[in-house]
């Protein structure tokens, strides 16, 4: 059986993890147009961009890897 890992992530760590490497798209309403909003995954908003499609390509070129956020 497997023991768990004991300090060796921080808090601090885990919440940074994949900040560098992901991108969440959600999708949202702004001014009553349905957008895609990119987030990284801390949450800091980064862009809302009109096609979801375009959301997905943009993270991608910025050799990000894309999540879908419902």
């Amino acid at each position: 059986m497997l023991e768990p890992l004991k300090g060796t992530v921080s808090s601090k760590d885990l919440f940074s993890f994949g900040v560098d490497d992901l991108a969440y798209i959600k999708d949202v309403v702004v001014e009553g147009q349905k957008m895609s909003a990119v987030f990284a995954a801390d949450g800091t908003p980064l862009a809302i961009i009109p096609e979801r499609s375009v959301a997905f390509a943009t993270v991608r070129q910025f050799d990000m890897e894309p999540r879908s956020v419902h």
